[in-house]
């Protein structure tokens, strides 16, 4: 019988090798940073989010030889807080979000409350305040004026009020797979709603409660998504970006 030894040491040495990566990965203190996202029209945008969710405009910044600008928004500092990441482009108003794109999440104290403001304020309500499809925490939905939907969730005091990017793939295993491998985001929790024909995936570097997560749905039986160009990506620190999904 023959004996491969310089095959099997270079094995185990390559499993070594990504044993030791994935230690790396779960010990460097990693977060979701930014969400990247294109809009028509950056000061109606800045607008919306400050008077009817709540953000501060943290920081903005032109581009004029790239002949782009950014606005990052967010519940607090950038070194501590998951961020908004606006851009826009010189002379384009409008973009195809696609179906690849879900929604962002936002922890409200009081849903109810919340919607009132933003109605007051003269904001788009796609989903009155209620409990989710298949549990029991009140949600409602919110469209900005470019179209993106935003799921208020009612939670309690959280550090971390700017809490989800929901993304549909088609595959969620791999989808699964390819977040844990590649940016070491850990599975939090897995459910799936038979009744409603779909299944949801959290994934994250920590608690829902304390950090903003990816979702990931699967709908049964639909394989594939129409990206669009508006959504563009999730910024991690250390720095690291993966666009709209692996699927």
């Amino acid at each position: 019988m023959g004996f491969n030894a310089t095959g099997n040491i270079a094995h185990a040495s390559t499993s070594a090798a990504q044993e030791n990566v994935l230690e790396w990965v779960k010990k460097d203190k990693r977060r979701m940073l930014h969400v990247v996202y294109r809009v028509g029209d950056l000061d109606r945008t800045i607008k919306f989010y400050t008077e009817c969710l709540g953000m501060k405009l943290l920081r903005r910044r032109d581009i004029p030889e790239e002949r782009y600008t950014n606005a990052f928004l967010g519940y607090g500092p950038e070194d501590s807080h998951f961020v908004i990441e606006l851009t826009y482009n010189y002379g384009v108003d409008k973009y195809d979000i696609g179906a690849g794109f879900g929604h962002f999440g936002i922890a409200v104290e009081d849903v109810t409350k919340t919607v009132d403001l933003i109605k007051a304020k003269g904001g788009k309500v796609t989903r009155e305040p209620g409990p989710v499809k298949g549990g029991s925490t009140v949600i409602a939905f919110i469209e900005d004026p470019d179209g993106y939907k935003f799921e208020l969730l009612e939670r309690g005091p959280t550090p971390e009020p700017l809490c989800q990017v929901m993304l549909r793939v088609g595959d969620l295993d791999r989808s699964i797979n390819f977040y844990e491998k590649a940016f070491g985001m850990e599975l939090l929790r897995k459910r799936d709603n038979p009744e409603y024909k779909y299944t949801i995936a959290m994934m994250g570097y920590g608690p829902e409660d304390k950090n903003a997560v990816l979702e990931l749905t699967y709908n049964y039986g639909v394989s594939e998504y129409d990206k669009g160009n508006g959504y563009a990506q999730v910024e991690t620190f250390p720095f690291f970006s993966f666009p709209r999904n692996p699927s």
